[in-house]
């Protein structure tokens, strides 16, 4: 299944899934299929491990959920759903002390897809004042990057 996963054998995937293939099922380092999907933005597999038991409490090697690199990796719709799904642990804090907007933020490039992430996560209930291992906050970093669009979406109410 992890394989499939990996691989983008979106069909075999969705096979195994339907068979009941287990996707939360971790390897070595930690990957699910579930959050392997999230972290590469496959959003149709996130969504059919959703509707098939994926878990909220597993996360990866960095004690991450699928939201945290999607978000890194500015895949907005996968964003977009994991942001919106009932009981999602939006504010999950990484072993990094990072949540997803703050990857959003330290690690993209402030770009209109960055942007978009920031404002879905925001509208979405963010805790978007969570500062990181330092006590800097997302609105800080954002300053400090010179990601003025952001700046003013974490600045307005």
């Amino acid at each position: 299944m992890l394989l499939a996963t990996i691989s983008r054998y979106t069909e075999m995937a969705t096979l195994l899934t339907e068979n009941g293939a287990d996707v939360n099922l971790q390897d070595n380092i930690r990957d699910s299929p579930f959050l392997y999907a999230g972290a590469s933005g496959q959003t149709e597999l996130v969504k059919l491990f959703l509707t098939h038991g994926a878990r909220f409490d597993v996360f990866n090697r960095y004690n991450g959920s699928a939201l945290i690199p999607a978000c890194e990796r500015g895949h907005v719709e996968t964003v977009r759903l994991l942001a919106n799904t009932k009981n999602y642990p939006i504010n999950h804090v990484n072993r990094l002390g990072w949540t997803g907007l703050m990857e959003a933020v330290v690690l993209g490039d402030g770009s209109e897809k960055y942007q978009q992430i920031v404002q879905i996560l925001k509208d979405a209930g963010a805790d978007i004042t969570i500062p990181d291992s330092d006590g800097i906050t997302p609105l800080q970093h954002a300053k400090s990057r010179g990601f003025t669009a952001i700046v003013k979406i974490l600045s307005s109410l």
